[in-house]
C-alpha cells in the first residue's frame, strides 16, 4: 500500500456517500447531471439523508449541485467534479491496494 495513503478518504468513505459518488462516476464529465429524484432511487436514501450528503460532498468540492426549473418545476441535479473524479479514482486506488 502507498505510504502517503494511510486511511480512506472520510468525504467518500461513508456507505451513502460512496454509492452516490459511484452513480455519478458514471456520467460522461459534460453531463448535466443526476436527478435528486433518480439518485435518492439508486441509493434507497431518504429526501433529508440524500440532501445532506450532497451537502457534505458539495463542501468537500467533490460535487456540484445545479439547482433549475424544469417545465415550472425546481430541480435539483448533482454531477462530479474534476477535484471529486481524483478523489474517487484515488478512493478506489485505496480499496484495491486494501484488498490485494
Amino acid at each position: 500500500m502507498r505510504d502517503d495513503v494511510e486511511q480512506p478518504d472520510s468525504n467518500i468513505h461513508q456507505p451513502l456517500r460512496l454509492k452516490i459518488m459511484a452513480a455519478l462516476k458514471v456520467l460522461p464529465p459534460k453531463d448535466p447531471g443526476l436527478d435528486f429524484t433518480r439518485l435518492r432511487a439508486l441509493t434507497g436514501a431518504t429526501d433529508g439523508n440524500l440532501g445532506a450528503h450532497l451537502a457534505s460532498l458539495e463542501r468537500a468540492g467533490y460535487i456540484e449541485v445545479v439547482k433549475d426549473f424544469h417545465n415550472r418545476k425546481p430541480r435539483t441535479r448533482a454531477r462530479m467534479s474534476a477535484q471529486g473524479r481524483r478523489a474517487f479514482g484515488a478512493y478506489v486506488e485505496y480499496l484495491q491496494e486494501l484488498i490485494s
